[in-house]
């Protein structure tokens, strides 16, 4: 499934990878009891929470700029053919997602720039494609684009340290390191440029080097925010961290200063994992935040 929207002179696509009721919320937000869900079913339910089955609706999906000569890749899933046992519904998917980068306009050969927000395994997926007994990388003519905090706490071991959420596992050898060895990847740091249209803003706690991609055109702004929120109950409730956040003081302080800066300028938010219409803004109201669906 493909959507697409404007932001000023750039296109922008949504690729679903997939998208379902699938996480218990005392997993996905250890913090939040049942009923602070309950009492937001109104906003919650039924695109993000499915109220009968207690379960939270989380979706893998990235996006596509397309600007002047460029086609960019924002994040890219889990990836076909991923052996990923301790995540069953993520392991050895088989999904269309390269028919729609097709049918979107952006064949594989002809992506120019794929970034990443951060190196978990369902956002580096389809960095690399099983072909003739190896991973090789999807898109051949593109340059990737790595949070330089983000691998370099991977390559020197840092998530195998005890105690730390390793939420990287064997992607980083099968999706970020061939693409290394096949000399595509640049380093990237907060304040660096892609594109002539994406700017890089630090975005840690979550993980330890996750960044965001500000894109602004002709005066509308979208920002493209990674794992800051998994659901629209963080906006809500800011307080909440996923069970994945590496750095918890870290990322709530880095949720509250995204909301503000989503509601101050009226910006798109562009997340990785909401149900749909799986974009939106943020408002003010009554002292805290909401979430208003965008159209498509």
């Amino acid at each position: 499934m493909i959507q697409i929207r404007r932001i000023g002179d750039a296109t922008v696509t949504r690729i679903l990878e997939y998208s379902g009721p699938t996480h218990d919320p005392a997993f996905l937000f250890p913090e939040a009891g049942r009923d602070d869900i309950d009492r937001l079913e109104s906003i919650m339910a039924p695109h993000h929470w499915v109220p009968h089955m207690g379960k939270l609706i989380v979706t893998i999906q990235f996006w596509i700029v397309q600007t002047g000569s460029s086609i960019i890749v924002i994040d890219t899933g889990v990836g076909n053919y991923k052996p990923r046992q301790d995540i069953p519904r993520m392991h050895m998917l088989n999904t269309l997602v390269r028919e729609w980068l097709v049918a979107a306009g952006a064949a594989p050969e002809d992506v120019t720039h794929v970034v990443m927000t951060h190196l978990h395994a369902d956002h580096v997926g389809w960095n690399t494609t099983w072909q003739d007994g190896r991973w090789v990388p999807t898109f051949p003519n593109a340059t990737y684009y790595f949070p330089e905090d983000e691998f370099t706490f991977c390559h020197e071991g840092k998530n195998k340290a005890p105690g730390v959420i390793d939420v990287f596992g064997d992607s980083f050898f099968d999706s970020v390191m061939p693409i290394m060895s096949e000399g595509l990847a640049r380093l990237m740091r907060p304040g660096d440029e892609i594109a002539d249209c994406l700017t890089v803003h630090s975005a840690a706690g979550h993980s330890p080097g996750q960044v965001t991609f500000r894109l602004e055109s002709k005066g509308e702004v979208g920002i493209f925010s990674g794992d800051i929120f998994h659901s629209p109950l963080q906006i809500m409730r800011p307080e909440f961290n996923s069970g994945y956040c590496i750095w918890p003081e870290r990322a709530r302080e880095v949720r509250m200063q995204m909301l503000n800066q989503l509601a101050d300028e009226e910006a798109l938010l562009l997340p990785v994992h909401f149900g749909d219409p799986y974009c939106g803004f943020v408002r003010r109201q009554n002292g805290g935040f909401v979430f208003e669906p965008a159209s498509w």
